[in-house]
């Protein structure tokens, strides 16, 4: 950080492109310790990540984690799992080159026609459907879910019918069903990275995957 400077007679930091994340990553890491709250050292990159991208303190509390994800979603990521999410605004927030060097790709399937021929068919979101075409990926797949919940109860319709993703992020943000799609994935047996209650969002959904990349980055 740089002298600061003044502009309309307000004060600002002179802070380098480079540092503005790592500066705000040690604003979060000082206001969480001024609460006296600890969060778990393996947690960190990605529940500061969060916080980072919504300036949102909440997270801290809300984030659950299933037993051991952070080390199955490391392997599943060094073994070259594609991630498919919900949303285009989540697929354009994950940064796929880093993906790329593990051998995976990124896939977003609500715009395939397809999948939106067959939801208006069915009577379904395109969320749902989609959920259900990558389902049928012979790769090993995580889901990042920031937004439709029908993509969280798809995905568990699937998980009943014996499909076994490698992790599930479930954030979607909004009233409707989202509470409820979220504790759903938290009764099955497959490793999730869930926001409890209404929080969350596309931008979310692509942080946690990008935390989780950046901490096994090559």
């Amino acid at each position: 950080m740089h002298e600061g400077m003044t502009i309309g007679g307000i004060s600002f930091d002179h802070v380098l492109p480079s540092d503005i994340e790592k500066n705000s990553f040690a604003i979060i890491d000082k206001e969480l310790k001024e609460k006296g709250i600890l969060v778990p050292e393996e947690l960190i990159p990605v529940v500061y990540r969060v916080i980072h991208t919504t300036a949102d303190f909440d997270y801290v509390n809300t984030l659950a984690f299933s037993e051991d994800v952070l080390a199955k979603a490391d392997e599943a990521l060094r073994n070259g799992a594609h991630i498919v999410t919900d949303t285009t605004m989540a697929y354009s927030g994950i940064n796929k080159r880093i993906l790329a060097q593990f051998g995976g790709e990124a896939h977003c399937f609500i715009a395939d026609p397809e999948v939106a021929k067959e939801a208006k068919e069915r009577g379904m979101t395109r969320s749902a459907v989609s959920m259900e075409k990558a389902a049928a990926m012979n790769v090993p797949l995580i889901f990042a879910v920031g937004n439709a919940p029908t993509a969280l109860i798809s995905l568990y319709e699937e998980i009943q019918k014996g499909f076994r993703p490698e992790l599930i992020i479930g954030v979607p943000v909004g009233f409707v069903n989202v509470v409820p799609s979220k504790e759903l994935i938290m009764s099955t047996d497959v490793p999730y990275i869930i926001n409890r209650g209404r929080k969350g969002g596309s931008n979310v959904a692509a942080a946690i995957v990008n935390a989780l990349m950046y901490r096994n980055k090559r």
